[in-house]
């Protein structure tokens, strides 16, 4: 099959810098969307933020979603494993009065005993053990997962097997971990959105900034696969598959 003049565009196109965690390149332009969760992390989180004394957001990227949630605590810190990740979360947060800590061990983190009133999670693996050891009396932590089986059909697509390393990843497992860890869980939800590409630049871009969905991945080894994904963009107007997300609230 020949490859048209706008499946080369499109992968130029790709070519973006992506920093911190802002796929706004794709999303504010309409060419990757997601379909709505039944529950707003954000909203969940305000009531608790207000009334805490002190707050920590594991793996926050940029600091993009922490500073939409201000005014913040006067004990308010960050953590975040990504290297390149760390520069861009202090450049946005530290002048809003949080400390940024790099983090290179979920087993391990170098943060005191008991000092959060919220410990808050978006998307970040923890280790139940420390968020139990941080968090101060009646403290409570909130947490959004990406499941196991996270759009599964680009690795359909592209052959390649999901990571079996999180393949158990979902509700019922970590809801029991954090049980077993001595936590009460007081709300839980589980869902699987939709998340739509319409063209695909914009999933090369994604499958770019997220190289854990496709460990291997490059245009050049996938070009097959992507000029299949092209195709059926032209005829359908899109490329869909399912996202696996949870949350739960958990208190000690």
């Amino acid at each position: 099959m020949k490859v048209d003049d706008r499946f080369e565009h499109y992968i130029n196109e790709a070519r973006q810098a992506f920093s911190g965690w802002d796929f706004s390149y794709i999303t504010g332009s309409g060419r990757m969307q997601l379909q709505l969760l039944p529950w707003s992390l954000g909203s969940i989180l305000i009531p608790y933020i207000r009334c805490a004394k002190s707050l920590l957001d594991m793996g926050t990227g940029g600091g993009e979603f922490l500073s939409t949630l201000q005014p913040f605590p006067k004990i308010t810190y960050a953590t975040e494993g990504y290297p390149p990740n760390v520069p861009v979360a202090r450049r946005k947060l530290e002048p809003l009065g949080v400390q940024v800590v790099y983090v290179e061990d979920d087993e391990k983190l170098p943060l005191p005993d008991r000092l959060f009133d919220v410990v808050m999670n978006q998307h970040e693996s923890y280790a139940p053990s420390e968020i139990r050891r941080i968090l101060a009396d009646q403290g409570v932590f909130i947490t959004q997962q990406v499941g196991g089986t996270d759009c599964y059909q680009i690795n359909d697509l592209f052959g390649v097997p999901l990571n079996a390393e999180f393949a158990h990843w979902n509700l019922d497992y970590a809801a029991s971990e954090l049980r077993n860890h001595g936590f009460n869980v007081t709300f839980a939800r589980e869902d699987y959105p939709v998340q739509r590409f319409y063209d695909v630049g914009a999933l090369i871009y994604y499958l770019t900034a997220i190289p854990w969905q496709v460990p291997d991945f490059t245009v050049d080894r996938y070009r097959d696969e992507l000029n299949h994904i092209h195709e059926w963009i032209q005829l359908q107007g899109y490329f869909e598959v399912r996202q696996h997300r949870f949350i739960m609230i958990a208190s000690l």
